[in-house]
């Protein structure tokens, strides 16, 4: 009883430490790409803190995973480097005997990332795709501001507004520039307004002056207008068959077994048996030298968790390609994983050596028919 209530102690005072810091590091990194890409126009800054907590609940498992692992690690080195382990040792406690807290310190923690990467992670790829798709997909004239020059989302057009009026769908000294079908035209008028007539948004201009001509040529064609509308753009829905498979449900990918579904399939359910796996890598993975420093093993360990989740993306390419099967990534690169890490456990319990191996056994006097 006490060695699993110190276990659990220790493991919860790291883990909550190392969690806290690798939240505050992931949410730093993301909030600048995040105010990057609203910078550059690619998102709504009014959306910038629901693309950052979106952003973060997809994260969360792999934070998750590691700050278990490093929470693991650093204890059971911690027991090492204080003598605790001879402790242990001494009153018949083997290595593997860590297995046991580990796994009941360790499973609601498992079952979290479990269901997070199975579904919130396509739940929060989902929804920062709508915002960000809502935001591209919006009507040509709600990109402008006052004062500035502002491409269309097509290309083919820019619009510039003086001043706004009074009323939020109505402006001033509006200027359009456009090259469409082989003609160019450019397009002045002292108002306009946005009217919506069905899907579309049409941009009623009043008072103004139309230029056409075509490219190539030197005919130009001038009109004046007292009311000239033209279609500013439409309202487009999210294609649920043009989503990305991390932005599809599992149920969804299941249903659908292709390539893509199924690579995306092995990398969700992936991140639940690597998090098994990491348990026992840790208890592996722990010895120290008292005498050397603690960074040396936390730098390894973090090399460790580095390649396992290359891997997983690299076995994710691979069935995308088509080039490994499911079942056959899931086998060999997790039964692998924890094939290695109970080898390498059954070595350090039972102290197996490469010279213990070599040396050959000496013959009992059974053996050579010597009297004792």
């Amino acid at each position: 009883m006490l060695f699993q209530s110190s276990i659990r102690k220790e493991l919860a005072r790291s883990f909550g430490a190392t969690l806290v810091v690798l939240i505050t590091i992931v949410m730093t990194i993301v909030l600048i790409r995040t105010l990057g890409q609203a910078s550059r126009g690619f998102i709504s800054p009014q959306d910038v803190m629901l693309i950052m907590a979106y952003a973060a609940l997809g994260r969360l498992p792999t934070i998750l995973t590691l700050s278990l692992f490093i929470a693991m690690v650093s204890t059971l080195s911690r027991m090492y480097r204080d003598s605790e382990m001879v402790v242990w040792f001494s009153s018949g406690r083997g290595l593997a005997g860590f297995l046991g807290p580990l796994f009941r310190f360790a499973w609601p923690v498992l079952l979290v990332i479990t269901l997070m990467s199975l579904f919130v992670w396509p739940w929060s790829n989902q929804q920062t795709l709508e915002m960000k798709t809502r935001y591209e997909k919006r009507g040509d004239l709600e990109r402008i501001a006052p004062g500035q020059f502002q491409e269309s989302a097509s290309g083919n057009r820019v619009f510039f507004i003086d001043r706004e009026t009074a009323g939020p769908k109505a402006s001033n000294n509006v200027f359009i520039a456009s090259t469409e079908k082989g003609k160019s035209a450019i397009t002045t008028a002292r108002s306009g307004r946005i009217e919506t007539q069905g899907d579309a948004q049409m941009l009623m201009l009043e008072a103004g002056q139309r230029l056409e001509a075509v490219i190539g040529k030197s005919a130009l064609k001038i009109s004046d207008f007292e009311e000239y509308g033209s279609k500013a753009g439409s309202a487009t829905e999210l294609n649920g068959d043009a989503q990305e498979p991390k932005s599809k449900s599992t149920r969804t990918l299941l249903k659908s077994p292709t390539r893509s579904h199924l690579s995306e399939l092995a990398w969700r359910i992936g991140l639940a048996l690597a998090a098994v796996n990491f348990v026992v890598l840790a208890v592996a993975l722990a010895s120290v030298n008292p005498r050397a420093g603690r960074s040396s093993n936390l730098i390894f360990v973090l090399f460790a968790f580095v390649v396992y989740n290359n891997l997983l993306n690299l076995g994710q390419n691979w069935i995308s390609q088509g080039l490994i099967g499911f079942g056959n990534l899931l086998l060999v690169l997790h039964g692998g994983a924890l094939l290695l890490g109970l080898l390498w456990l059954a070595k350090r319990h039972s102290n197996w050596t490469l010279k213990a191996a070599l040396r050959p056994r000496r013959a009992t006097p059974a053996q050579t028919g010597a009297r004792p």
